[in-house]
C-alpha cells in the first residue's frame, strides 16, 4: 500500500475518534479542542494524498475509490454530530448528504457503462468549504459567528452547484442508462 493510500486509510480510522470527542463536547466542552486537532489533521490528510498520488503517479483503483469515500465519511460524520449539538440546521446537512448519495450512484451507474466521472473544481471547493465550515463550527467562537454563517452558505451553495454542474457536464451517462 502506497503513502497517499495509507494517509486516506488514517483519514479514515481518525473518524470515530473524531466523532467521539465531537460529541463528548456536550458533556465536556474543552473536548472541542481535541476533535478540532484531530479534523483538521484528517483534511490535511486529503490534502495530502491527492499532491502526493499525483506528484509521484501513485494513483490507484483503490485512491480513486476510498480517497472520496473517506472525505464523505469525514464531513458527513461532523456535520451530522453538528446537527446533534445544535450548531447546523438539519435540513442543509441533509442537502449536503442528498448531494453525496445522487453524485455516488451517478459515478456507479457511469462505472458500469465504462465512463470514469472524475472530480471536478466545483467539488473540491465544495469539500474545502465544507471543512473550514466544520472547523469553524467546531471552534464556536462568537467573533467568527458571521464568518461561520457565510461559510455555511457558501458550502451549501457550492453544494448545489457541483451537483448541477456534475451532471450537467456528464449528462452523456443519464442515456446510456438502460
Amino acid at each position: 500500500m502506497n503513502l497517499p493510500n495509507k494517509l486516506t486509510v488514517l483519514r479514515i480510522v481518525l473518524v470515530p475518534f473524531f466523532v467521539a470527542f465531537l460529541l463528548g463536547t456536550a458533556y465536556n466542552p474543552g473536548l472541542k479542542w481535541a476533535a478540532l486537532i484531530i479534523f483538521i489533521v484528517a483534511s490535511l490528510t486529503d490534502l495530502l494524498d491527492g499532491k502526493i498520488a499525483r506528484k509521484y503517479n501513485l494513483i490507484t483503483d483503490f485512491g480513486k475509490f476510498m480517497d472520496p469515500l473517506a472525505d464523505k465519511l469525514l464531513t458527513v460524520s461532523g456535520m451530522i454530530c453538528l446537527v446533534d449539538l445544535g450548531k447546523i440546521p438539519s435540513w442543509i446537512v441533509i442537502i449536503i448528504v442528498a448531494r453525496e448519495f445522487i453524485i455516488s450512484g451517478f459515478r456507479l451507474i457511469a462505472a458500469d457503462n465504462g465512463i470514469v466521472i472524475a472530480a471536478n473544481y466545483w467539488g473540491k471547493w465544495k469539500t474545502v468549504f465544507q471543512m473550514i465550515m466544520i472547523i469553524l463550527m467546531i471552534m464556536d467562537l462568537p467573533q467568527l459567528s458571521l464568518l461561520t454563517e457565510i461559510v455555511m452558505w457558501i458550502a451549501l451553495v457550492l453544494t448545489v452547484v457541483s451537483l448541477v454542474t456534475y451532471i450537467m457536464q456528464n449528462k452523456q451517462v443519464l442515456g446510456s442508462m438502460k
